[in-house]
């Protein structure tokens, strides 16, 4: 246990910051989940709605420093390619 009047305070300190990035992080997996969701059930609308709300909350969470930018980018990066994925495959080939 800290002692120190400064080793208090950097205990303190982490403690909020601990439950603070935990509550982000729980926020982030359960916006993943919902894109997850709806690209196992096959609903192209649902998952780029999933999608739009899912990115803000990532870039966020990297920007408060919860999650490193770059895991957050690849986050962002492999749901989207997911979900392009998923609405041409539902989209009717056009002929030319």
């Amino acid at each position: 246990m800290a002692t120190h009047k400064s080793a208090i305070k950097r205990a303190k300190q982490s403690e909020v910051r601990r439950t603070r990035n935990r509550a982000r992080k729980t926020v982030v997996k359960n916006v993943v989940k919902r894109v997850r969701v709806a690209l196992a059930n096959k609903s192209a609308d649902e998952a780029q709605a999933a999608l739009g709300q899912a990115i803000p909350v990532i870039d966020k969470a990297a920007a408060k420093g919860t999650i490193h930018r770059k895991a957050a980018s690849r986050k962002i990066s492999r749901l989207s390619s997911q979900v392009h994925a998923l609405v041409a495959k539902q989209q009717p080939a056009t002929a030319k």
